[in-house]
């Protein structure tokens, strides 16, 4: 079964858990483990708090959620058309941070990573940033 929906919302910090429940509520007919979901829901909470205060630090813009599926696989897709990462090999590092101000830990993308199966980084400066996650639900990382 393939099934996907795309939404549009904008870089508030409110809107963060919007996008985990719609995630939960998309895969729900897949009928994943509640550790799946919050796996799931975690990944794109990281991603969704990247895009609103890396990739929007000074201003509101919007964020865009693709998501789809084909029998038990999840793609998960989260665009912003913020300022972009410099460096996406140095901003996947642990504890990496461009926050001065020490409320951010630099976790993000591991936290990403150890979720999901696959977890994919495209970024450009002034164009914005896509993350990818993948999932098959009842396997084996």
């Amino acid at each position: 079964m393939k099934n996907s929906a795309n939404i549009k919302f904008l870089s508030l910090s409110e809107n963060e858990s919007f996008a985990r429940m719609c995630v939960a509520s998309f895969i729900a007919p897949l009928n994943p483990t509640i550790e799946e979901i919050a796996d799931i829901k975690t990944a794109v909470s990281e991603a969704v708090t990247n895009a609103i205060v890396h990739g929007y630090p000074e201003k509101i813009g919007q964020i865009e959620m693709r998501l789809k599926y084909e029998n038990k696989t999840i793609n998960i897709e989260i665009m912003d058309d913020g300022v972009g990462i410099k460096d996406v090999e140095k901003a996947r590092r642990p504890f990496y941070t461009t926050c001065s101000d020490g409320t951010r830990s630099g976790m993000g993308f591991t936290v990403m990573e150890s979720f999901m199966d696959q977890t994919k980084v495209v970024s450009a400066v002034e164009e914005g940033t896509r993350v990818v996650l993948i999932k098959k639900l009842g396997g084996k990382k």
